[in-house]
């Protein structure tokens, strides 16, 4: 697959580090948050190779270190700000090189400016846009599930202006890093009935003013390239309601829905490792890009995956002699399994694989154990309008009634059942409803959740005179397949963000529904858009439009979707399967990743007080930490160069330059000089348009 975000965001905090203090032995100072945006792609080890000496916390009580130069890579927020000025205030180090994570609100700026400490000690400042955490190569998020109730509850009205402010800074942010000025198209709902409706039109203006803004300012964005020019979707959650509840089982979305994980910024699994053994140990193990099983088999169908790791574990043993003590093909998990705990040697091979069958196995327990798949069947049936053969489903609420009653269906599922049989009506008669409940045995709250879908668009009630037309699917069935098999009858279904990457591609998608923010003059115009025209045709006006079939050896267009409200594991398969299929590169970037158990708690909070949300607008201010108050002792550091540590000045090759307009670095350009005095400067890029004057009478009106 081409680029991928983990690596190009490691690339520039790498290029930044090296070419700062250029030269100089210098110390690398961040805060929480952007120590968190530094370690999910960059190893401690390759930061100390780039003649940094130490990793500090400018929260964190430091000594003084008045020979060595600093540079501070920090997220601009008021705490931050005053735990530099600090810093500046104690002379803590010799320069100062600033690199903020985003733009600088212009207040903080102030302070900065109005500090003689800071002027005297600044030998530069300049501002990224890296406030954005790459979980995959082509997974973005921004680690922030408080944004779907900021998005769809109705207490947190105030809050939304701001809050799709600091989203757009966030795309933007992708956006430039990822060296793309994409066009940009946007979801219109036909006649929502929710207030939240308008999102996607709002945040789609924001980010166009944010990226042409950050263009104006800078005549080298986007760098001339021979790569097609990318597009940019914006959609959010209320597009595909089925996509968060309806059972998939591919692998990383089942362990996501149905294992006890311990997640955060990463995901964890606890394990027995060694079981039965003198060795044996429990163990938290990370499913993440390191993993080479997780990464190669993460999107395989159950029954590919348990073949897959099968046939792997036997090449394993094959292509280590001391590894096949027995010579028979091992067919047996539970085999596989004695057979590895026995085995000393390839301590991490043994780990992963033990780690992986014991995940597979849970999951198939689990999977026979709740019925999933008379579960699956029914669900199947709802979201895709058809039964397994294709036909229009009958006798559903029977079917439905009979997985309610049954005691080996748990609560979740039997929610979940209810909430896609009300998706699949298009609302319900309010008896019904109380009929389902009571089949479920659900507690009076599940009730709650259900009403709650209303602010995400469905209907949930429907009167007894329905006039109102049966809903179309947003994007055309496909017929169904030539043969079809047990397998695929529990996979008919496919998120709405395939229909949308497909039509897409083939330049179909509708205009009505997905319209552009910049409309084209004519339809000359959007044809050749449609036809990938390339960034360098943006300043050069040489047209790439002629070539009909993109060779293997050009540079892969960027389809950069956004799903406002979180987005699902299914989605982000999707995602990479069409990369692979079309030749493109299609980045997923959501707010944060949603599991069904997720989605539906925080769809049950939308009716809860705002207060009981713990939202990070709602908490205390953060201040800085008492001990910075103390004094401190000075301690002079020796010159020379820490041992082991390579000599002499790196190659300016992918050197960063400073923009004096807005403090942006570029790579692969060589630095100015520092200016004299000592500046802050602020990103263009980051300052977005609001319109008009917001106003609090209603959800979303600006």
């Amino acid at each position: 697959m081409g680029t991928s975000a983990i690596a190009a965001l490691r690339e520039i905090i790498l290029e930044v580090v090296r070419y700062t203090a250029q030269g100089q032995w210098k110390v690398l100072v961040l805060d929480e948050t952007s120590k968190r945006l530094v370690d999910s792609v960059v190893k401690q080890d390759d930061i100390l190779q780039e003649k940094v000496t130490n990793i500090e916390q400018i929260e964190h009580k430091r000594a003084l270190n008045q020979d060595l130069d600093a540079v501070y890579l920090l997220t601009p927020e008021p705490h931050i700000v005053e735990c530099l000025i600090m810093d500046f205030d104690r002379r803590r180090y010799h320069r100062s090189y600033l690199v903020w994570t985003s733009f600088l609100p212009p207040e903080l700026r102030q302070i900065i400016d109005q500090s003689s400490t800071a002027k005297e000690q600044i030998a530069q400042a300049r501002i990224l846009n890296i406030n954005f955490f790459p979980r995959e190569s082509h997974l973005i998020t921004f680690r922030d599930p408080s944004s779907f109730p900021m998005l769809f509850h109705p207490a947190c009205n105030q809050l939304v202006p701001k809050h799709m402010y600091d989203l757009a800074q966030r795309i933007v942010s992708v956006c430039v890093s990822l060296e793309e000025y994409p066009t940009i198209r946007y979801y219109r709902p036909h006649n929502p009935l929710h207030e939240a409706g308008i999102l996607c039109s709002h945040l789609a203006r924001f980010v166009q003013e944010g990226l042409d803004q950050h263009a104006k300012q800078h005549e080298d964005f986007p760098p001339p390239s021979p790569r097609p020019r990318g597009v940019l979707i914006i959609t959010d959650r209320t597009m595909d309601l089925f996509a968060p509840l309806v059972h998939e089982f591919t692998y990383q979305a089942m362990v996501h829905d149905l294992l006890p994980l311990k997640e955060g910024d990463k995901s964890y699994y606890k394990t027995v490792l060694n079981e039965g053994t003198p060795r044996e140990e429990v163990k938290e193990v990370e499913l993440g890009e390191k993993d080479k099983i997780w990464v190669t088999n993460r999107h395989l169908h159950m029954k590919d995956l348990l073949q897959k790791l099968v046939a792997d574990f036997n090449k394993f043993r094959a292509d280590n002699p001391q590894f096949a003590e027995n010579s028979e093909g091992s067919t047996s998990i539970n085999t596989i399994k004695d057979m590895i705990a026995g085995l000393p040697q390839f301590q991490e091979g043994k780990e992963l694989y033990s780690l992986h069958l014991n995940m597979s196995q849970e999951l198939m327990n689990i999977f026979q154990k709740c019925r999933l798949t008379d579960v699956a069947l029914v669900e199947q049936s709802m979201a895709v309008g058809l039964d397994e053969d294709y036909k229009k489903p009958k006798n559903l609420t029977d079917q439905i009634v009979r997985l309610l009653d049954d005691d080996e269906v748990n609560f979740p599922d039997r929610l979940r059942l209810i909430i896609e049989y009300v998706l699949y009506r298009d609302g319900i008669f309010r008896s019904d409803m109380e009929k389902l409940l009571a089949h479920a045995r659900l507690p009076a709250q599940d009730g709650e959740i259900l009403q709650n879908l209303e602010m995400l668009g469905a209907r949930v009630f429907k009167p007894l005179k329905d006039t109102k037309l049966t809903l179309q699917p947003l994007f055309p069935r496909k017929p169904p397949p030539a043969q079809a098999t047990d397998d695929l009858s529990l996979s008919r279904f496919e998120p709405a963000i395939k229909g949308l990457l497909e039509e897409q591609l083939r330049g179909t998608l509708d205009q009505n529904l997905f319209p552009y923010t910049k409309p084209f003059l004519d339809a000359n115009e959007g044809l050749i858009n449609q036809m990938s025209i390339s960034q360098a045709s943006l300043r050069s006006a040489k047209p790439t439009w002629a070539r009909t079939r993109p060779s293997a050896l050009e540079p892969r267009q960027r389809i950069i979707v956004f799903m406002a409200g979180g987005a699902t594991y299914s989605e982000s398969r999707v995602c990479y399967e069409v990369s692979d299929s079309s030749a493109k590169d299609v980045f997923l970037t959501s707010s944060h990743m949603l599991h069904p158990g997720l989605f539906l708690r925080q769809l049950g909070e939308l009716s809860v007080d705002r207060r009981r949300l713990d939202l990070p607008a709602d908490r205390p201010k953060p201040k800085p930490p008492a001990c910075l108050y103390e004094r401190e002792i000075v301690t002079s550091n020796s010159s020379s160069q820490p041992p082991g540590s390579a000599t002499g000045p790196p190659s300016t090759r992918s050197a960063i330059n400073t923009d004096p307009l807005s403090g942006t670095a570029h790579p692969s350009q060589k630095p100015h000089p520092l200016p004299s005095p000592p500046f802050i400067v602020a990103a263009p890029s980051g300052k977005l348009s609001k319109g008009p004057k917001e106003k609090k009478r209603g959800f979303f009106k600006f």
